[in-house]
């Protein structure tokens, strides 16, 4: 049925709170076209502004608190989300009001990309944020998308990625997807944990460059796919693939590492012989 003024269409709604990005590469921006990507509507809220271009993160300043809460139970009394995707929270206070308000609405998934450096190096993550994260949020998450250094670092107790993939089960995330790209591996190698198993394992090419925001793309395609209604294994399926598409058009915009090109479905395809 094709939509009217008197019958429209309605995207699913997806919460995004995460930084300010203003290279575009990662943070809201990512989010926005990923969950777009996904037939979906993202409704952003900020939790930090950074200074930051393509090579590394100069400077991250937390949004308030409060200010956080009021622009998430804005939207959130307003429109009908269907999932919350968390992305870097800025500091303990944030990560405090967002599991405050979370509680309110234990029905919605909510996707937890664990956001602890930049892809530069730089540390995003203030003393007690990651003991916060593990205390308050991995709890409240449906799924959890840590890469294998995030997850190292949440688990430092863990004596292989699997073992800190089981830990953060034990804690209460329903779900883990650990992504490999920071292992010396052939390709890249991602797994899928649940219920106390491994549940898939996914190989894809790895590409020959450094990408700023893929993991945002990861995480907010996730989101976009889970407020669609697709279970937790196929969104994590079709999440993948949709970012390794993404990283595979991607593109140099500066001098740093390479940006996902997130609306690669958008593009025109080569003209033969072109």
């Amino acid at each position: 049925m094709s939509p009217t003024a008197d019958n429209p269409v309605k995207l699913p709604t997806v919460l995004v709170m995460a930084g300010l990005d203003p290279t575009g590469g990662a943070g809201l921006q990512a989010d926005i076209e990923a969950i777009a990507s996904q037939g979906a509507h993202a409704a952003p809220v900020a939790t930090a502004l950074t200074v930051q271009d393509t090579r590394d993160v100069q400077r991250l300043v937390p949004v308030e608190a409060e200010l956080v809460m009021e622009q998430a139970r804005a939207v959130l009394e307003d429109m009908p989300v269907a999932a919350v995707k968390l992305g870097v929270m800025g500091s303990v206070e944030n990560v405090e009001v967002v599991h405050s308000l979370l509680r309110d609405y234990p029905e919605l998934p909510l996707i937890l990309d664990p956001v602890l450096a930049a892809g530069g190096g730089r540390e995003l993550a203030e003393d007690g944020l990651l003991e916060a994260l593990d205390r308050l949020l991995i709890p409240q998450a449906t799924i959890v998308t840590p890469n294998s250094r995030e997850l190292r670092r949440l688990v430092p107790e863990g004596d292989s990625l699997p073992a800190c993939a089981m830990a953060l089960l034990d804690r209460g995330a329903e779900y883990v997807l650990v992504t490999g790209s920071h292992e010396p591996t052939e390709s890249v190698e991602n797994a899928l944990y649940g219920g106390n198993r491994r549940l898939e394992h996914a190989r894809w090419p790895r590409l020959g460059q450094a990408y700023h925001g893929s993991g945002c793309t990861l995480s907010a395609a996730l989101a976009g796919l889970m407020a669609q209604g697709h279970e937790p294994l196929s969104a994590t399926q079709q999440a993948q693939e949709y970012t390794w598409n993404s990283l595979h058009a991607g593109y140099r915009a500066g001098m740093g590492q390479w940006l996902p090109n997130r609306l690669f479905w958008a593009m025109d395809p080569p003209e033969e012989g072109g």
